[in-house]
């Protein structure tokens, strides 16, 4: 296994893909909870994670985006917080034995003070709790995603530091049409507020497209201190409707000329989000680390 700090004579480190579409295509209805797969299919999640190492990711990504209390309690699955993200790690790990494993951890799905009744301290409980399962399965690294809100990645990164010591951290928060994230905060300001915390990465995932992606990245590479990695992980486009099921409108080829443009930005970790599949992370990797 090489190390994170390994990893970084070679970038850009490349990112593996979407998760919950590829469950989808094996199988997991609508309204189901993937992380439970981790238990009960982990040889189709190990399988998923399988393809995207053996198509060029460097580091594979738990599946557990929905691994804390409040979202798995949706599926009645609060008391098996720390079991499903244990065995979400060791999946990964089964799937991909020589990649760098990181440990996902989604939004919590509450809304945070003085909007919503969730305080921070109680959201570095919940992920918390989360990591200490991620953990004990072996993670390398932590990676905090789709945040709108400063204060729930705040939280992230203070849990990451208490549960996690040691490991790097990378936090992506997710952007709209408007360059903003669903409670107001810019690429800058994100760079900004978590460059400062310590973290070794900062970057955006999800969003609407490549081209959006593309002027994120530009806002946060203006003004990004010395040392911070810059992350960016974009869905495949938008999804359209195909007959009787959805399909993103960017392929592989337009992904790949994509990184090659974040890659010219000085994006270190590129990887691709919703939509996306092992194809895709196989044309990144032809384009960038050929």
């Amino acid at each position: 296994m090489t190390s994170f700090v390994a990893s970084l004579n070679h970038l850009p480190l490349l990112f593996d893909g979407a998760m919950g579409t590829m469950l989808q295509e094996s199988g997991l209805m609508d309204g189901g909870a993937p992380e439970l797969w981790n238990v009960d299919h982990p040889e189709a999640v190990a399988a998923i994670h399988r393809a995207y190492a053996d198509s060029g990711a460097r580091v594979i990504t738990t599946n557990s985006f929905g691994g804390s209390r409040p979202r798995l309690q949706m599926h009645g699955l609060q008391d098996r917080v720390v079991e499903l993200n244990r065995a979400a790690a060791q999946v990964a790990r089964q799937g991909a034995p020589t990649a760098l494993i990181a440990g996902d951890l989604g939004p919590t799905g509450e809304l945070f003070a003085p909007l919503g009744a969730i305080s921070e301290d109680e959201a570095v409980e919940i992920f918390s709790e989360q990591l200490s399962g991620l953990v004990a399965g072996g993670i390398d690294l932590v990676l905090v995603e789709t945040i709108s809100d400063l204060a729930e990645a705040k939280a992230a990164v203070r849990a990451a530091t208490a549960t996690a010591p040691g490991l790097p951290v990378l936090v992506t928060m997710s952007f709209d049409t408007k360059l903003r994230t669903m409670m107001g905060v810019t690429p800058a300001g994100a760079v900004t507020e978590l460059g400062a915390l310590g973290v070794t990465g900062v970057g955006a995932n999800c969003g609407r497209g490549p081209a959006e992606m593309e002027a994120v990245m530009a806002e946060m590479v203006a003004v990004r201190p010395e040392g911070l990695l810059l992350v960016a992980q974009s869905n495949a486009g938008l999804p359209q409707v195909v007959g009787d099921h959805f399909e993103y409108d960017k392929t592989p080829a337009d992904i790949a000329e994509h990184a090659l443009r974040l890659r010219d930005l000085g994006i270190e970790i590129i990887g691709s989000c919703c939509g996306s599949t092992p194809a895709h992370t196989a044309a990144l990797s032809h384009a960038v680390c050929s």
